[in-house]
């Protein structure tokens, strides 16, 4: 266990925290540590959402600037102010690296590159990079840990693998104070209705399709973003510069069975599931070792069935915010008619 850090009174960079983890993070920051400050660097593409932070944008605390992890001058100006970084912004979504590989890369191996780039420059006590459990692929059986080879499967993997490796390189190479985690497949409140729990929520309750790939065997361990949370909080605290660690709650569920218990919490048929032809690529099942996080005092405490149906709740309950985007973004409506309602 690393020595533990203080930021009272310091200043932490989120970028990226405009979506859906990093505004969660925000918030659950904010009411964790009342003596730092926070700074947001968004750039507000279409999954970022300053109506994901409006219970917080006052709080004299909290700094929104809108720009773009890609922006050398930027970047570096901002870093001249910040103690800490943790490091959310990225393109995340798998079909649409499918669709279109080259914003991930310029997004999420570049957008990098700048900001360790900058941390060289300026006097950062730690930074988080924050990548994923499908830097691996996909295993059968057992559990991924930290040391073993990674091997994508999507560009979308690709792209965080570069990240993860680069964020390694800078570690190695100039002595950077850099942590690597691994979560697992995140959920919660404000994520952006295209990944599956939020897709197949809001689609159910309008009795749209349900576009389930394949049989929907699939298996993701699924981890609350509350948890998540928390997990950030214990690496910032007391992780150890160079370490990487995984986070997983160890909820392992088909996506059929995800399925069903939306449609099930939502009081809907299961006809509404309609299988449809497999993604590219398909990853089978993600599955952590997360023995090395744990061993810093963290587990997960958010029940997962009761995780979920709240956050099938919040979704039920929240019709404004996913229809402002479902109904009203172009983005949203075209690449849903091009990649899930023409599959259905």
């Amino acid at each position: 266990m690393g020595e533990a850090r203080d930021f009272a009174g310091k200043t932490l960079l989120v970028t990226g925290g405009a979506g859906f983890i990093g505004s969660n993070l925000i918030r659950f920051l904010l009411g964790r540590l009342p003596d730092t400050r926070i700074i947001n660097l968004d750039m507000l593409t279409y999954a970022g959402n300053l109506e994901n932070l409006e219970d917080i944008a006052d709080d004299p605390r909290y700094t929104f600037i809108k720009g773009d992890i890609r922006d050398r001058k930027t970047v570096e100006e901002i870093f001249g102010s910040v103690q800490g970084v943790i490091h959310l912004a990225a393109e995340t979504h798998v079909d649409r690296s499918i669709v279109d590989a080259g914003e991930f890369v310029l997004t999420d191996v570049y957008g990098s590159f700048i900001l360790f780039e900058a941390m060289r420059r300026a006097d950062i006590e730690l930074f988080i990079h924050v990548s994923t459990d499908e830097v691996y692929g996909s295993r059968d059986e057992g559990v991924f840990s930290e040391s073993d080879s990674i091997n994508p499967s999507s560009p979308y993997a690709a792209s965080k693998a570069g990240a993860d490796r680069l964020a390694h390189a800078y570690t190695v190479t100039y002595g950077m104070p850099i942590i690597i985690v691994r979560p697992s497949n995140n959920f919660g409140p404000f994520q952006y209705p295209e990944k599956l729990i939020p897709l197949f929520t809001t689609n159910a309750i309008e009795d749209k399709p349900l576009p389930l790939y394949g049989k929907g065997t699939n298996v993701r361990d699924w981890l609350h973003v509350e948890d998540h949370c928390r997990a950030l909080e214990l690496v910032l605290n007391q992780g150890e510069p160079g370490e990487v660690y995984n986070i997983g709650a160890g909820n392992e569920v088909p996506n059929i069975e995800i399925a069903e218990t939306i449609c099930d919490t939502l009081k809907k048929p299961h006809s509404l599931i309609r299988f449809v032809s497999d993604r590219l690529g398909h990853d089978r099942r993600y599955a952590l070792d997360c023995r090395r996080i744990d061993e810093l005092g963290w587990k997960p405490v958010i029940p997962f069935s009761k995780a979920l149906e709240s956050t099938i709740r919040w979704y039920a309950d929240n019709e404004g915010w996913w229809r402002r985007i479902k109904d009203k973004s172009r983005d949203y409506k075209r690449f849903y008619a091009y990649y899930y309602r023409d599959r259905t």
